[in-house]
């Protein structure tokens, strides 16, 4: 049925779990996987930053960040290659995850998107936003919420 999942990441823990339900899961459908984080986006340096000259230049801001984003993802991909699953590696840079993680399904041609969910409800989603909600709310692709 489904033959290519984008499985995003963020690193934690659940989302780790729900890695390596994708990655079984793949397995069991005999699809593939786009393994995909969002990393954020250069941050502006405050004034005493620019006028002092103490401050990172977005140039290596933005490769010490990918590479960040690319090793995360391929302990994924080692993972995924020891179950027998084809893992590819996607990394961009953004300030909405949710968006990015759409972007990189269609991006991909990701038939299907599979990820965590930190379960929070009420308040607790107001405060810390819901990326899961806003790509079930968003996405034209089917979403599959791990838990």
């Amino acid at each position: 049925m489904y033959k290519h999942l984008l499985i995003p990441t963020d690193g934690s823990k659940l989302a780790d779990k729900a890695v390596q339900a994708g990655i079984e899961f793949a397995r069991d459908a005999n699809a593939r996987v786009t393994a995909f984080t969002a990393m954020p986006t250069f941050p502006m340096p405050s004034r005493a930053e620019l006028f002092s000259g103490k401050f990172e230049h977005i140039e290596k801001y933005e490769e010490r960040t990918l590479a960040k984003g690319e090793k995360l993802l391929e302990r994924i991909a080692q993972r995924g290659r020891d179950a027998g699953v084809e893992v590819k590696c996607d990394v961009a840079l953004s300030d909405t995850p949710y968006a990015a993680i759409i972007d990189a399904a269609l991006r991909n041609g990701c038939d299907l998107i599979f990820m965590a969910s930190h379960g929070r409800g009420g308040i607790q989603e107001w405060l810390h936003g819901s990326q899961t909600h806003e790509v079930l709310t968003h996405s034209k692709i089917p979403t599959l919420v791990y838990r």
